[in-house]
């Protein structure tokens, strides 16, 4: 006599998530469903479709019947109004539905200048360096929060900057802040009064690899 199994799928558990809701998961995941015939790759799209979800994995327990959704959450990283529109971007570039909980403070900013913006986080995503915000736009450049620390930059950042500054950013870790402005340097030091305009000081250049 030959037994088959279903394994059904007897509980979801959702992993990393904050703003996206476990119960939307759920729904995702017909009646009845089984281990067996769960279509993983099209679950894991469905998650990413929602726009606070960067990336999902989707893994079973064939023992407890769980499935687990492992979520990579967008954060903001800007809040701005562009004609007249408020937008909140993600650093890959999405509009986001709200901040998240996030305290980024509203800028004015142009079309020009939020292309410039999204350039700029491209690049660090990747050379695999975090954009966690974009803190002050001026006349002097744009003033950036990477990977916990400041950072000036304005238009045409190079791939080799976005290395440099990569593999800079540990050998500094007193550095108040990184100048990317300068072609193909990376400028470590504190501008003066911490603003994107002015000289800076007591600053040493490392070229940028590649």
């Amino acid at each position: 006599m030959i037994t088959y199994l279903n394994f059904p799928v007897k509980g979801v558990k959702v992993e990393g998530a904050r703003m996206y809701p476990e119960s939307q998961v759920t729904n995702d995941i017909p009646d009845n469903a089984s281990l067996l015939t769960l279509n993983k790759n099209l679950l894991e799209k469905k998650v990413e479709s929602h726009p606070w979800v960067e990336s999902a994995g989707v893994n079973e327990n064939w023992n407890s019947g769980i499935v687990t959704v492992q979520v990579k959450e967008r954060r903001p990283m800007l809040y701005a109004e562009v004609d007249g529109r408020e937008i909140i971007l993600s650093a890959d570039g999405k509009e986001l539905p709200g901040l998240g909980g996030s305290d980024l403070e509203r800028m004015e900013l142009d079309r020009d200048q939020v292309g410039e913006i999204l350039d700029f986080a491209n690049t660090l995503h990747e050379n695999g360096v975090r954009l966690d915000s974009i803190d002050e736009v001026d006349a002097g450049g744009i003033r950036a929060t990477v990977a916990g620390r400041t950072v000036f930059f304005s238009r045409d950042v190079t791939e080799g900057q976005a290395e440099a500054l990569k593999n800079i950013m540990p050998q500094h870790p007193d550095a108040q802040a990184f100048d990317l402005r300068s072609p193909d340097r990376v400028v470590v030091g504190a501008p003066a009064q911490g603003k994107a305009e002015g000289n800076t000081q007591g600053n040493t250049q490392s070229e940028p690899r590649g």
